[in-house]
């Protein structure tokens, strides 16, 4: 029996998520295409027989803005010192830089058994993976390439296999029926904030958090009464849309998911709220769910 943990670690819109969700075969993290999707480690859990593989998804690597992404990035570089091997995401489709080339670098420093994922073959061209494996291995970036697809689960059981390779022999971590350490309580919230995501151009996403009020089961249906805060009254404006027709768009969108993730019927209420400077402010921040890690 082998055991331990992974820490996913990459550039933001790299696919980690995705690729995690593939890989435990369950959504445990959410998914967009924007950046700073994931704002805290999410841990998703895979069990077989002979294994259980925990990857600590954690946020994209991102140039800190304010105390929410510092945070962010706290959480990443924290998370990469504790775990047993290191999975560096790196998007074939965006192609190979010199910062990609010392983040990988700066990775493997770390001396912990470190593996790279060549992340959305299915769209990029073909000739460019062995350039850039080519590339890698004459920058000194001592690691093995795996080209894989999530999107098409390609190499993902190849993917899977070197990283049971790495892991040290050990008992589970986490009772065989558990997929990820957060509440659905917290899968409710990242569901709403995945779909404004989807919606909503621009800034608008990205200044906006979650706070969920009311979570109680009665009989076959959830009621869920949860805030959407945003930073300025113009951005409520938006995310409420005319006559609140975008927002009772999101929320049905929202609601569905929420459906499929508990079981049964959901009654959901939304209420949208400003909160200026809420990523700057310590206090919002914890109020809000966004402890220091």
């Amino acid at each position: 029996m082998r055991s331990g943990t992974v820490a996913v670690i990459g550039k933001a819109n790299a696919g980690k998520s995705t690729l995690v969700n593939v890989l435990v075969g369950e959504k445990v993290a959410i998914v967009s295409p924007k950046p700073q999707t994931t704002r805290e480690r999410i841990l998703g859990v895979l069990t077989r027989e002979d294994r259980q593989i925990v990857f600590a998804d954690t946020p994209g690597i991102y140039r800190s803005r304010n105390e929410l992404t510092a945070r962010m990035m706290r959480t990443t570089e924290n998370t990469a010192k504790e775990v047993d091997v290191i999975l560096y995401v790196h998007d074939g489709h965006a192609g190979l830089k010199e910062d990609d080339i010392a983040l990988m670098k700066r990775e493997l420093s770390r001396k912990i058994p470190m593996l790279i994922a060549y992340t959305k073959i299915d769209i990029c061209p073909k000739e460019r993976i062995p350039a850039d494996v080519k590339t890698l291995y004459e920058a000194g970036v001592d690691a093995d390439v795996l080209p894989v697809s999530a999107r098409r689960g390609k190499n993902i059981a190849k993917l899977e296999e070197a990283i049971f390779a790495l892991l040290p022999e050990g008992e589970k971590l986490f009772p065989d029926d558990i997929v990820s350490d957060h509440s659905e309580k917290f899968a409710v919230a990242e569901l709403m904030r995945e779909k404004i995501l989807l919606k909503y151009e621009q800034e608008i996403p990205h200044g906006v958090a979650i706070v969920v009020n009311t979570f109680e089961k009665r009989e076959d249906l959830y009621e869920i009464s949860l805030d959407i805060v945003c930073e300025k009254a113009g951005h409520k404006a938006i995310l409420i849309g005319k006559q609140g027709k975008a927002l009772k768009e999101v929320a049905s969108f929202a609601r569905k998911d929420m459906e499929k993730l508990l079981g049964c019927k959901v009654f959901l209420t939304v209420y949208v709220k400003v909160r200026e400077g809420w990523r700057d402010s310590a206090r919002l921040l914890k109020e809000f769910g966004y402890e220091e890690s």
